[in-house]
């Protein structure tokens, strides 16, 4: 037969006889189940701390316990914290790491179109700058990602002008008027384009936006790759100009050169 060892810390109230309070004995009771036996008298009764050791099985009655003693009863553990791929474990309380983001998980997220004009408005000359602008500002969205709540901020970051006669121009500004820019008309500029037929066409621009998720932690995390938003439609009729030294105008004379 085995015996398992149990140390509990047990109180008993018991009445004994002084024989054996003055004693120590190494057993408490003749059978090997309580041992290391200490006494404290305390008058009406004596306070007794001892080992226990609870038998493998078998024993008088099948039961396994001897000498009438009661087993104490060992708490079960606790369960340990549910972790996965998301939600690290650590000691006794739960660690959330943000989740990864490629810019395709953005699709949902769409920043507004920039606005775009040229001037002169809708026309050009042939051979001569035509003047494009076009404006984007950061924007701020807010939602769900991965069913956590999420704000993506927008941030332009190039400006791509499609001249619609199969030319483009990248720059990292939407440009400037030219009375902004203390410039005459039909000067070049960063944004600026030069036809070179007569015609028309239809321009547009496209806008490359930076993007970056704050998932509550009051901190950006950039997403690499970029989200795009394009305005077009822009229509610019090319024109073609000729000029003569005359000594009348045409409403003056409706035939004269150029007229």
């Amino acid at each position: 037969m085995r015996s398992v060892a149990l140390n509990v810390a047990l109180t008993l109230a018991v009445s004994i006889s002084p024989a054996a309070v003055n004693g120590s004995p190494s057993t408490c009771d003749g059978a090997n189940t309580w041992t290391d036996c200490v006494f404290n008298n305390t008058g009406s009764s004596v306070e007794i701390g001892a080992d226990y050791t609870a038998g493998g099985g078998g024993g008088s009655g099948g039961g396994g316990n001897q000498g009438g003693a009661v087993r104490p009863e060992v708490p079960a553990p606790e369960p340990a914290p549910v972790c996965n791929t998301v939600v690290g474990c650590r000691g006794g309380y739960q660690v959330w790491t943000p989740p990864e983001v490629t810019i395709s998980d953005l699709a949902a997220f769409t920043p507004a179109r920039p606005s775009f004009t040229a001037e002169p408005n809708g026309v050009a000359v042939r051979g001569m700058p035509a003047n494009f602008v076009a404006a984007a500002t950061e924007q701020h969205i807010a939602g769900e990602l991965f069913d956590y709540p999420v704000v993506v901020r927008f941030v332009p970051a190039a400006f791509v002008f499609h001249y619609g006669d199969g030319s483009s121009r990248t720059s990292t500004t939407g440009g400037a008027s030219w009375p902004t820019l203390g410039q005459a008309q039909f000067t070049p500029t960063a944004t600026s384009h030069a036809y070179g037929e007569r015609g028309n066409y239809a321009a547009s621009v496209t806008v490359r936006y930076a993007a970056s998720v704050d998932f509550g932690t009051g901190s950006w995390r950039e997403v690499p790759g970029f989200v795009e938003a394009t305005a077009g439609g822009y229509a610019v009729r090319v024109v073609e100009v000729h000029t003569a030294l005359v000594d009348r105008t045409c409403l003056e004379d409706p035939r004269g050169p150029g007229c």
